[in-house]
């Protein structure tokens, strides 16, 4: 199922240049998960997630608006490598890692990554399928949860819903859905041993 408009990184990158802001927010939406992830199992919580995303996104803009960047891997690589590094360096300022930054850096080398980074990838892939066939409100209000972070109280008089019980059984009943259609068109790639 085809993403739309930006469905390449090509064509990200000249909307970003031509001053498409769907182009960015299309990048942002759909990345956004995997840097949270990084964040969340490395000491952070969802705020910090959200400011480093934000900066390394704002890097990444900045690089494609004065035509500095030469991109040499998918943009959500590229984003994962800056927000790592800002994130590393977050984590040095405040005493969190025992390690100086350049030693961090050796330890946590990329090209380590890239399997299980592309596998991320292809997870996020279906996932974006899994939503687009999921249907409405389900989408939207799990979109309005999780990516726009919206408070349960927001949703249910976004939804009409009579409290907010009733629109975390509702929740709940969507987030099921949405396994149930993964799980169907995902299938792990078999590892080689």
């Amino acid at each position: 199922m085809k993403r739309g408009l930006y469905e390449t990184d090509e064509a990200v990158i000249a909307g970003i240049r031509c001053g498409d802001d769907r182009a960015l927010a299309h990048m942002y939406k759909l990345h956004f998960p995997m840097v949270s992830h990084l964040i969340l199992s490395n000491n952070g919580t969802d705020d910090e997630a959200k400011d480093i995303y934000q900066e390394g996104v704002i890097v990444f803009y900045e690089k494609i608006k004065d035509n500095s960047l030469e991109l040499s891997c998918q943009i959500k690589t590229y984003l994962y490598s800056v927000c790592r590094r800002l994130w590393l360096k977050k984590l040095a300022e405040k005493g969190r890692f025992a390690v100086k930054l350049d030693d961090a850096e050796n330890y946590l080398m990329l090209e380590e990554d890239v399997p299980q980074h592309e596998e991320n990838e292809r997870q996020f892939g279906q996932m974006e399928v899994a939503m687009n066939q999921l249907g409405e409100p389900c989408r939207s209000l799990l979109e309005d949860y999780y990516i726009r972070t919206q408070s349960m109280q927001e949703i249910t008089e976004r939804f009409g819903y009579t409290n907010s019980d009733t629109a975390k059984n509702q929740k709940y009943k969507c987030l099921q859905r949405l396994k149930k259609i993964f799980f169907t068109n995902y299938k792990p790639e078999d590892t080689l041993l």
